[in-house]
């Protein structure tokens, strides 16, 4: 395959979702060599909703949507032939005509806290702590009920300006995000998911296309990582039994096992941490093991 070929990335404009589509780019040139010219392949971004909104949490403005819609909306008019997405940031049932091609390998899942602390338990008692996501509130709150938890939103380096001007004592993000972003020299400690179960995709970045466009489907084929779409895909099987959305506290994980088989942890908790439920099984088929433990976290909760 040889130039002239052009394809055009769609991605919000915040640093790590600019960060996250040049992997896509180097990733694309590493896959097609012939794809010889720099400008082959360009990066435009698109202003979402949920970029623009950042004084009231998601939930109240409409969910995880309004990171995807606009860049959706330039699929479908042909302005872009594929799009870079942080996989915990999709719906859980996309638009028709659209589908996630590929996903690239997985990073690391893990959540980190941030600040100076070496594990929550080590927080002062009382202190404030900053984060929009729910599933975080609700799973420190479980194990300290008596810190007070604030919403934080903003990209990451927001936050961490917020951080370090004293707005909280600590905060969370993805380690995943600092890794891509070059941030490693942040003071943070990675949780392990047993204290903090990761949100259902996150870390692994997905390739969002048109059904039907076989020149794009044909590059992303051989982007695609077979073991991360399968554990995605299992953990959103389970998100959407649950009706997963920005109003309710939902983590899970999936993983392969060294039989070969999918293990699946989730959990389902009420947003004050009062209330907080797991349950894991093991399964072979993705979509089918991923029903299964939501149903399971349904009957609990």
């Amino acid at each position: 395959m040889t130039s002239p070929i052009r394809l055009i990335i769609g991605t919000r404009g915040s640093p790590l979702a600019l960060a996250q589509a040049e992997i896509v780019r180097a990733a694309l040139f590493e896959a097609w060599p012939d794809l010889a010219i720099e400008d082959a392949i360009t990066i435009r971004v698109i202003k979402t909703t949920g970029d623009r909104v950042l004084d009231r949490p998601l939930a109240e403005i409409g969910g995880k949507g309004l990171f995807t819609k606009e860049i959706e909306e330039a699929l479908y008019a042909k302005e872009i032939d594929l799009a870079v997405h942080s996989m915990k940031d999709m719906p859980t049932v996309l638009p028709d005509g659209l589908d996630i091609l590929a996903m690239l390998p997985r990073a690391d899942v893990r959540d980190l806290l941030i600040g100076p602390f070496a594990d929550m338990e080590a927080i002062p008692r009382q202190a404030v702590v900053g984060t929009a996501s729910l599933r975080r509130q609700a799973q420190l709150l479980a194990l300290r009920p008596d810190l007070e938890v604030v919403p934080f939103r903003g990209n990451v380096q927001t936050r961490l300006a917020k951080l370090a001007r004293g707005d909280v004592a600590a905060t969370f993000l993805a380690k995943a995000g600092l890794d891509r972003l070059g941030m490693e020299d942040v003071p943070a400690v990675p949780l392990d998911p047993s204290a903090m179960l990761p949100a259902v995709a996150q870390g692994a970045i997905g390739i969002e296309a048109r059904l039907g466009d076989q020149r794009v489907a044909d590059f992303l084929a051989r982007l695609d990582d077979p073991q991360t779409h399968a554990c995605v895909a299992c953990e959103r099987a389970m998100l959407r039994v649950l009706d997963g959305s920005c109003r309710t506290p939902i983590a899970g994980l999936a993983q392969r096992m060294p039989d070969g088989r999918l293990r699946l942890d989730g959990l389902v908790a009420s947003p004050d941490g009062r209330s907080v439920h797991r349950h894991a099984a093991e399964g072979d088929d993705p979509a089918e093991l991923g029903e299964r433990v939501g149903h399971a976290l349904a009957a609990l909760r």
